[in-house]
């Protein structure tokens, strides 16, 4: 499977397993993330996830990726360009998780930012802390 089926699977079994994770946009976010991944790059968890600091603000969905190589959040933006945020192994500090009533947040603490990921349903907050801190500390093994 190539890039493309492989996240397509990846945020449709995802959407299916936590229907409460808020996402908007998930083909044009897609999109941008599969315009950045080196040939090399294989997708080896993703799912979708508010980058805000409110769990208010639900426009600002974009699809987070763990590759073999680094993490990375790509959201299109809804009139011109897009952001793409790469974290690669050696900047990734920690992870923290806190959960609320319905909704969780990841902290993804870097060497020069804390990322926010919001509006995931609770019951997906354990796969994906999982899910990224396994493979980063695994990448940072490896260097």
């Amino acid at each position: 499977m190539n890039n493309k089926e492989i996240l397509e699977s990846q945020l449709s079994s995802f959407k299916s397993k936590y229907p409460l994770t808020i996402g908007w946009r998930l083909k044009k976010n897609s999109r941008v993330l599969l315009e950045h991944l080196h040939d090399d790059e294989v997708i080896k968890y993703a799912f979708y996830a508010q980058k805000n600091k409110s769990s208010f603000d639900i426009l600002g969905t974009g699809i987070v990726a763990v590759t073999n190589k680094r993490l990375v959040i790509a959201r299109d933006r809804v009139v011109i360009g897009y952001f793409f945020d790469s974290i690669t192994p050696d900047m990734f500090n920690d992870l923290k998780v806190r959960s609320g009533i319905i909704w969780g947040k990841i902290l993804i603490d870097t060497v020069k930012e804390l990322v926010i990921l919001s509006n995931i349903s609770k019951s997906a907050l354990v796969e994906i802390e999982g899910e990224i801190t396994s493979t980063m500390m695994e990448l940072k093994d490896e260097k």
